[in-house]
């Protein structure tokens, strides 16, 4: 038997406990609301408006009505619904609804989000990278450092060619400026690999394994000299803990991604676990002036030109034709203010030891 009530809205009615549909419409009765089969008009549920739960809005997605007996009344009548709460005194629509109607406050919240994700990148980021950095135990930078060398080694270099003769000479000359290091002879490890597709190339690994391709060596053209001021270098680069900060800088920008925009997927766990993300690392600008003037002072400690690192650039300026900026390896922008800056820092540590 059909109710007398007023039709609020047309929908579907499902039992409870079950998965079937039945075509319905809901109604508005004198004691609260009733659902009808259609069309038949036989009553399939009822409830006083106060006994019935009926989901906030949001979007267009459909409104549910659940009843006492579990059975619910779905419809896509938002705006039907929203009618029947306003005529009994309650709240019509969600917050979530009305943010999404609103859109001058969605443009606030999205302003606000980036605002707060450029403060955090500009103020607490840092303080967390060196925080990080402070609380690093070893086995972390060794277990990255191993997960590095092991990809490059399957996908980009292969095992060196050089002469033994000549990686005992340039072994030599690194042990000598590994032992002045801070963590000594026993912090480091000298690899020499062919550097494939990488070509002429040194660099360091969080842990203080270094490598050296026989590309660099060859391109060096005897000067192991400057090939040490390199290899001083990337001792800096270890020393200074740069490999480290990069990694959590580039965990902190996945984080606030994340925070923007959602899941990054597997990048964090590529970046801190596996190694991946090492690779696409490159140091800043500022952080590869420190490992220059690093390499002046061990260079000096050791006996050796101290500015033969400067001859690396050069060599770049020369036979790479690298004037302008460009980078050889996105880890060694290689320019002439670079290497001028090296030879005024080396000048000026000469006229302090004279004074």
């Amino acid at each position: 038997m059909a109710s007398d009530g007023q039709i609020v809205a047309s929908g579907e009615w499902h039992p409870a406990n079950s998965s079937l549909s039945v075509v319905a419409r809901l109604t508005e009765t004198s004691t609260g609301l009733a659902v009808e089969r259609v069309p038949s008009g036989e009553i399939l549920a009822s409830g006083g408006l106060a006994g019935v739960q009926i989901s906030p809005r949001v979007g267009s997605i459909p409104r549910r009505i659940d009843f006492a007996d579990g059975s619910l009344f779905e419809t896509t009548d938002n705006d039907a619904i929203d009618r029947l709460l306003a005529r009994s005194g309650r709240r019509a629509t969600g917050l979530v609804h009305k943010l999404e109607r609103f859109h001058p406050r969605l443009i606030v919240l999205v302003v606000a989000t980036f605002l707060m994700a450029g403060l955090v990148y500009r103020y607490a980021l840092p303080v967390l990278v060196e925080v990080a950095v402070a609380v690093t135990p070893p086995v972390v930078p060794k277990i990255m450092s191993v997960s590095t060398l092991e990809t490059m080694d399957r996908t980009m270099l292969s095992p060196s060619r050089l002469d033994a003769g000549k990686q005992r000479e340039i072994s030599a000359g690194f042990a000598k400026i590994a032992a002045l290091s801070t963590r000594g002879a026993a912090g480091y490890s000298l690899n020499f690999r062919a550097g494939g597709a990488i070509g002429p190339n040194a660099f360091a690994l969080p842990d203080g394994t270094l490598v050296l391709t026989d590309e660099l060596v060859e391109l060096a053209d005897g000067d192991d000299e400057m090939i040490i001021g390199v290899l001083a270098h990337e001792i800096g680069h270890v020393e200074l803990e740069h490999s480290l900060r990069q990694i959590y800088r580039a965990a902190g920008m996945a984080g606030l991604i994340m925070m923007i925009a959602g899941d990054v997927g597997s990048s964090v766990e590529d970046l801190l676990v596996q190694g991946g993300g090492l690779l696409a690392l490159s140091y800043s600008r500022s952080a590869e002036e420190a490992a220059d003037r690093h390499s002046v002072e061990l260079m000096s400690k050791a006996g050796f030109d101290a500015t033969a690192i400067a001859r690396f650039f050069v060599l770049l300026e020369n036979k790479l034709g690298d004037r302008s900026g460009t980078n050889m390896l996105s880890t060694h922008p290689g320019t002439p203010e670079r290497r001028k800056a090296i030879l005024d820092y080396e000048s000026a540590l000469r006229a302090k030891r004279q004074n």
